[in-house]
């Protein structure tokens, strides 16, 4: 089989909830995947990423019907262009385009399902803007109830500006960002363990052709209560629409941003936790809202949400939604209407911008957002949260954030448990600043970063950017993440961002899961895992002292694993399975490497292509000791 032949096989994925949340934890059985591939055993892909509590469903993976077919990536991309196919989980999905179509699961949670989220994709309108349709949700083969879908926030064309974040203009052509999400919860009676269910284009589904990705399923706690003695937002008069929203705001919303702000003023002098209760709050205009030093929480990711709802275009450069400082944030949803990633013409600004020491972000779950959370300061984690189908990172940890035209920091600060999809950049990065220039031409210098950890994290199917980025500082730990399915760019980087970008001069990569990535993104074919000073195109700085260890890189769209200027690397004991080209290449296309080191030693190999090689060095002046790798001790 070949290398994508191998990625679509599929293992299950497996799934189940923290501690906290373990009454409605669900294992995901074999005929759902998060896969990893057939070569990458499923005890690796177990240990490594989030635990969550929801099991996910791949499209491709569930029995089609009434003609409904499956459409796949059958061969890595040889355009810088996306497709469909490409920003799918698993880099395929199922395809109804008529009546009676369908595509159906059966529930091996061993859980009752309540609740579920369905990533998919329907057409655009002839003249851009996205449309909203309805596909029919069936259990046991009886009709259970009609889903709402938008493609408001999806669909945009790159046509002669490539890479365009803005651009809606369907007569461009060359479009992008195909899929969004959309949740709800079950109606009438949860699905019980062992049954079916079933999404359906009915004749009253109207829109031309629906593209099922993925759907989660779950069962969630019920709504946490109210602490004693905080106050709640309503208390100063924000008011909670109970309309769904579907793209854009609930008609008749109310502006409640005032309100709410208020009723922060009143924590901070009162030293109370501000309450978010059940329901759908709204903060309208371009005003976001700005806390210190208390807890902000709501009923569960579920049931509160605050929703952003911005005029578009807007003309400002918008801050955050929230702007925090040394505040534990936690278990409530943020939502917004943004249309692209351009906060002047169709963004947001992003769900929350954090600084200060030992925050906490918890139990979040943000979507249609800039930004999942952009965060900097001292002690700081974001945890067992959710970021989906955010126009930028879903969790960029950096020494920045909220810097208000000062040097920041970016120290000890830690993501662990979370799971981002659909990121319209990195879905999980460390970012050291070196320096900034303002807007009065001052140069600000930044300290670099030390010791962040990312561990167990899950990141599927970024459109726009890399799953996990390391760039810059010092001391970072990343490990036990799981990785799949980038579109345009790298799976795991190591390296410098930009040439104001801080060093890296120490990082540890270790046990984590990395497949079907690399990206043909300005025809570079990127490789999976990169480690070297130019992972976005700046040839400066120093990439010093990386060591990864215990990894597995499979079924990579190009090579496995790419060197380019870097020193003292150590890739020891990794497990490489099924390159779509080379295994190991110092100096790939497109990242040259006229100087450095590298230790390769005790690394696997199998399922390389004929014709292809397991070690490949492009420059003369970088060093590489290759030794006791499988393809130098075992005969082929």
């Amino acid at each position: 089989m070949t290398a994508l032949a191998l990625a679509l096989a599929g293992t299950a994925w497996m799934s189940a909830a923290p501690a906290d949340a373990a009454p409605h934890a669900h294992v995901a059985a074999a005929d759902t995947v998060h896969a990893t591939n057939a070569a990458a055993p499923a005890t690796e892909a177990a240990a490594a990423g989030a635990t969550t509590p929801f099991s996910s469903y791949e499209g491709e993976s569930g029995t089609l019907g009434g003609g409904a077919t499956k459409v796949s990536l059958t061969a890595a991309p040889t355009t810088q262009y996306s497709s469909a196919a490409l920003e799918a989980s698993g880099h395929a999905y199922a395809h109804l385009s008529g009546a009676g179509q369908s595509v159906q699961w059966t529930n091996n949670t061993g859980k009752p399902i309540s609740y579920i989220n369905v990533r998919a994709s329907i057409p655009d309108s002839a003249s851009g803007g996205g449309i909203t349709a309805t596909l029919n949700l069936y259990v046991n083969g009886t009709f259970r109830q009609t889903l709402n879908l938008n493609s408001k926030q999806t669909w945009i064309y790159e046509g002669a500006a490539y890479n365009s974040s803005d651009n809606q203009k369907p007569a461009d052509g060359r479009p992008r960002v195909f899929f969004d999400e959309s949740h709800t919860f079950v109606t009438g009676t949860p699905i019980p363990a062992g049954s079916t269910f079933q999404l359906k284009k009915d004749s009253a589904n109207s829109a031309a052709f629906y593209d099922i990705d993925v759907i989660d399923v779950e069962n969630p706690p019920a709504p946490l209560a109210q602490p004693a003695g905080s106050i709640s937002i309503t208390s100063c008069g924000a008011v909670a629409s109970t309309a769904p929203t579907n793209g854009s705001a609930a008609g008749g919303s109310v502006d409640s941003r005032a309100a709410i702000q208020n009723c922060i003023n009143q924590a901070q002098s009162q030293k109370k936790i501000l309450w978010i209760p059940q329901g759908t709050f709204y903060v309208k205009g371009t005003s976001g809202l700005t806390a210190t030093g208390i807890t902000i929480a709501g009923a569960g990711m579920w049931y509160s949400t605050i929703y952003r709802d911005v005029p578009l275009p807007n003309n400002v450069g918008l801050a955050a939604l929230f702007s925090v400082t040394s505040c534990t944030v936690q278990n409530f949803h943020i939502d917004a209407n943004a249309i692209s990633r351009n906060y002047l013409l169709g963004g947001d600004g992003g769900a929350m911008d954090t600084t200060g020491t030992n925050w906490v972000t918890s139990g979040m779950w943000a979507q249609h957002t800039m930004s999942g959370i952009w965060a900097s300061g001292t002690g700081g984690k974001v945890q067992n949260s959710r970021f989906t189908d955010t126009w930028a990172d879903g969790i960029n940890l950096n020494n920045q954030s909220l810097s208000g035209g000062k040097s920041q920091v970016g120290n000890s600060l830690t993501a662990t448990n979370n799971f981002i999809r659909g990121a319209g950049d990195d879905s999980l990065a460390i970012n050291s600043t070196a320096y900034q220039i303002n807007g009065s031409g001052t140069r600000i210098d930044f300290p670099p970063m030390t010791n962040a950890t990312v561990t167990n994290n899950t990141a599927i199917a970024p459109w726009g950017g890399k799953g996990v980025g390391i760039f810059g500082g010092s001391g970072h730990v990343v490990s036990g993440n799981y990785v799949s399915d980038t579109s345009r760019f790298i799976g795991l980087a190591a390296g410098r961002f930009g040439t104001n970008g801080s060093d890296l001069t120490s990082a540890t990569v270790k046990n984590n899961v990395i497949v079907r990535s690399g990206g043909n993104a300005y025809n570079q074919t990127q490789p999976t895992v990169h480690i070297g000073n130019a992972s976005d195109g700046q040839q400066v700085g120093t990439v010093d002292k990386v060591t990864a260890t215990g990894n597995t890189i499979a079924n990579s769209l190009y090579d496995a694993v790419g060197f380019s200027t870097s020193k003292n690397t150590l890739l020891q004991n990794n497990t490489i399975t099924s390159p779509g080209r080379n295994g190991i290449v110092v100096a790939p296309p497109n990242y040259p490497a006229p100087s450095g080191s590298a230790t390769i030693t005790g690394n696997t190999l199998t399922g390389l292509a004929s014709g292809r090689s397991a070690f490949v060095s492009n420059s003369s002046g970088f060093t590489a000791t290759v030794t006791n790798n499988s393809w130098q001790t075992v005969a082929p």
